[in-house]
C-alpha cells in the first residue's frame, strides 16, 4: 500500500469529503494522519474513532500551516468555503481559498513534501460551449468561489513550474454521499432532498429542474484523489472527476422519492443567485487512462448506499 505509514495532512479534514479521505486513509491505507479544520462546517464526530491527529485552526493561519506541513511527506489540500459561503462573503472566500492555498503551497515547497494534491470545482467551467467538458475546455468564472478555486489551480501549476514543487489537481462534480449532513445551511442538493423526503416534504427545486448536473458518489472521490497522490502520471495535471453520465434535477428528485417509497411531488420555487450553470457533465478519460480510474458508483447504487448511512444516522442521532 502506498500510503502505509506515510504522513500525510488532510486540511479540511473534518468536513464531507475530507472526513471520508481521512477515514480511508487511517482504516485502509494505514497512513499515519493529520487533520487541520476550523470547524466552520467541518464536524469532530466525523472523525470518531479514527486514529488521527486533529488541529483545530485554519489555512489563513501561515506559520500553523508551516509547522504541521514540516511533518508530513503529502498534503491533501481541501480546506476551502464553498460555494454558497463564498458568494455571501468573498472576501473571506479569497482569504481563506486563495490565501489559504499560498500558505500550503508555500510551506509545502519549504519542507521538500512528496506530493500535494488540491481540490478543485468543476464550477470553474461555468456554462460550457460543449459537453463533456475537457479539462483543457474554456474557463468560465461565474462566482467567487469559481473564480478562488481556479485562482488556487494556478498557484499549484506555478508551483510545480517554477519550484519543481509535485503537485496535482482535481476538479470535483457535485460530490454526494456519506457525511453530507442536510442540517448543515451549506450542504449539496443529494442531503437536502433526502432530508425532505424523510420528513415527508416534498423536495424543494430551483428553478425547473431541467438544469443538469454530473452527481459523484464520495466514496469515488476518494478514490481517485489517493490515485492523484501515489500516481508519478498525475503531477502537474488536472482531473476531472465525475461519472460521465449528465442527470437532471428533476430525475435526481424522483429517485430519491422512488427510494424511499413515498407519494411525493417536487414542489418549484425561485432560483438562486448560484444556479446560473444550465448543463453539465464532465468527461473522464484522462483519469481513466492515466490513474487507471473508473468510478465505481453510478447515481442509482450512489443513491442506495447515501440511504444507508443516513438510516443510521438517524437511528444513532435520533434524527438528523
Amino acid at each position: 500500500m502506498y500510503f502505509k505509514d506515510k504522513k500525510v495532512l488532510v486540511t479540511g479534514g473534518a468536513g464531507f469529503v475530507g472526513s471520508n479521505l481521512v477515514r480511508r486513509l487511517v482504516e485502509t491505507e494505514q497512513a499515519q494522519v493529520i487533520v487541520l479544520d476550523d470547524f466552520f462546517t467541518g464536524r469532530r464526530d466525523y472523525l470518531a474513532g479514527l486514529s488521527c491527529e486533529i488541529h483545530e485552526g485554519s489555512v489563513c493561519d501561515p506559520k500553523l500551516v508551516q509547522k504541521l506541513v514540516r511533518e508530513v511527506d503529502i498534503v491533501f489540500h481541501l480546506a476551502a468555503r464553498n460555494i454558497i459561503a463564498s458568494s455571501r462573503n468573498p472576501r473571506e472566500d479569497f482569504e481563506t481559498n486563495i490565501g489559504g492555498t499560498l500558505n500550503v503551497l508555500m510551506a509545502a515547497r519549504e519542507s521538500g513534501v512528496e506530493k500535494v494534491v488540491y481540490t478543485s470545482s468543476v464550477s470553474v467551467y461555468g456554462n460550457p460551449r460543449y459537453l463533456p467538458i475537457n479539462e483543457d475546455d474554456h474557463i468560465h468564472l461565474l462566482t467567487p468561489y469559481a473564480v478562488s478555486k481556479f485562482g488556487g489551480e494556478g498557484y499549484c501549476l506555478a508551483f510545480y513550474e517554477m519550484y519543481g514543487l509535485p503537485v496535482s489537481i482535481v476538479r470535483y462534480s457535485n460530490v454526494y454521499g456519506y457525511n453530507q449532513d442536510p442540517c448543515n445551511p451549506y450542504c449539496g442538493v443529494v442531503a437536502k432532498f433526502f432530508q425532505s423526503v424523510v420528513n415527508d416534504e416534498p423536495p424543494p427545486i430551483h428553478g425547473d429542474g431541467e438544469q443538469t448536473r454530473d452527481f459523484t458518489f464520495v466514496e469515488d472521490a476518494v478514490e481517485v484523489t489517493l490515485l492523484a497522490a501515489s500516481s508519478p502520471k498525475a503531477e502537474g495535471e488536472i482531473f476531472n472527476v465525475g461519472t460521465g453520465i449528465e442527470t437532471s434535477v428533476n430525475t435526481l428528485a424522483y429517485s430519491i422519492i422512488e427510494l424511499f417509497g413515498k407519494d411525493l411531488q417536487p414542489v418549484y420555487i425561485d432560483r438562486r443567485d448560484i444556479d446560473n450553470i444550465r448543463r453539465r457533465v464532465v468527461n473522464i478519460e484522462k483519469a481513466r487512462t492515466r490513474l487507471r480510474w473508473t468510478p465505481k458508483f453510478p447515481l442509482k447504487k450512489g443513491l442506495m448506499e447515501t440511504k444507508k448511512w443516513f438510516d443510521q444516522n438517524l437511528v444513532e442521532r435520533g434524527g438528523l
